[in-house]
C-alpha cells in the first residue's frame, strides 16, 4: 500500500521536500488562482475571546479505584472433605456424583415425557462403565429428584441450566465484583431462586452445618441478584448430588455472609 500512494503522488505531480527533522517526503500542492470566497464573513465571525473554564486550573481528579473481583465458587478456606474419587469403592460415588450432576443439568430441558429414556440411554453409554444396577439407582434417584413436587418450580419451564453472573455487590471499599456461572436459576414472576449442586461431598443435614465458604457463595449470588431484581425476593438452594437432597438457606444462614 505504501508503494501505491507513491506511486500515485508521483503520477499526480507530487515534489519531495525535507521536513524538520531532517527526514524527506512528498508533497502535493496547489496554488489557488482566485480569491476565498465570503471573505468578509470569515473575517466578522473569526474567533472570539471566551473565559477558559475552572477545570483548566484545576489538577485532574484522582482515577476511582476499581472494585476488587470476588470469586464465589473459590473458597478462602479449605473445602470439606471431598468423596475421594480413590476411596475404598473404587471411586463409585465419585462417579455417581459427576453423572447426577450432568443429569440434573440437562433432564429439564427435554419434555418430562423424555425424562426416563433420556436418563437410561446416558447412563448406558459404555464410556461409563456402569453396572445395570449401578444404572437403575442412579436413574432413580435422579428422577426422584426432578418428579419432587416441592422441587417442580426447580426444574420448571422458568428455569435455567449454567447461567452467567456479572454484577457488582457490597458498598464503598467493600464493593466487589462478582463474576460465577449459575448451576441453575429460576425466574418467576414473584421470586428468584438459586440453584447450585455440590457434588461428590457428604451433605450436611441441617443448613447449620454448611460450610462457611458455601454460605458465603450463595450469600454473593444472592447479593449480586438482588442488585439485578430489587423488588423480587431471592431464595437460595443447594442440592447436595450425594443422595440426592435439596436444601433451601434461610435468611438466617445467609445474613452474617453477605458483603
Amino acid at each position: 500500500w505504501y508503494d501505491l500512494v507513491e506511486r500515485g503522488l508521483r503520477d499526480q505531480g507530487a515534489v519531495e521536500f525535507e521536513n524538520a527533522d531532517g527526514g524527506t517526503g512528498l508533497r502535493l500542492q496547489n496554488t489557488s488562482s482566485a480569491p476565498p470566497d465570503n471573505l468578509e464573513d470569515i473575517r466578522a465571525s473569526g474567533p472570539q475571546e471566551s473565559p477558559l473554564p475552572t477545570w483548566i486550573h484545576q489538577p485532574p481528579p484522582s482515577e476511582p479505584t476499581p472494585p476488587s473481583p470476588l470469586n464465589p465458587s473459590r473458597a478462602e478456606t479449605d473445602d470439606p472433605p471431598l468423596r475421594s474419587p480413590l476411596g475404598d469403592d473404587d471411586g463409585a460415588r465419585f462417579k455417581r456424583g459427576l453423572l447426577i450432576h450432568r443429569l440434573l443439568q440437562t433432564l429439564p430441558d427435554l419434555p418430562a415425557d423424555r425424562w426416563r429414556q433420556a436418563s437410561q440411554g446416558y447412563l448406558a453409554l459404555a464410556t461409563h462403565d456402569l453396572s445395570d444396577a449401578e444404572q437403575l439407582e442412579i436413574h432413580h434417584e435422579t428422577l426422584s429428584v426432578l418428579q419432587n413436587p416441592k422441587l417442580a418450580v426447580l426444574f420448571g419451564p422458568r428455569s435455567r441450566a449454567e447461567v452467567p453472573l456479572v454484577g457488582t455487590v457490597g458498598s464503598g471499599t467493600g464493593m466487589g465484583i462478582i463474576s460465577a456461572q449459575i448451576d441453575r436459576l429460576v425466574l418467576t414472576d414473584s421470586r428468584v431462586i438459586i440453584v447450585d449442586y455440590k457434588t461428590n461431598r457428604p451433605p450436611p443435614h441441617d443448613e447449620a452445618d454448611v460450610a462457611p465458604q458455601y454460605l458465603r457463595q450463595m450469600a454473593l449470588y444472592r447479593a449480586a441478584l438482588r442488585g439485578i431484581y430489587p423488588a423480587t425476593p431471592v431464595s437460595a438452594v443447594l442440592l447436595w448430588t450425594d443422595g440426592p437432597s435439596a436444601m433451601w438457606l434461610s435468611d438466617q444462614v445467609l445474613s452474617p455472609y453477605e458483603p
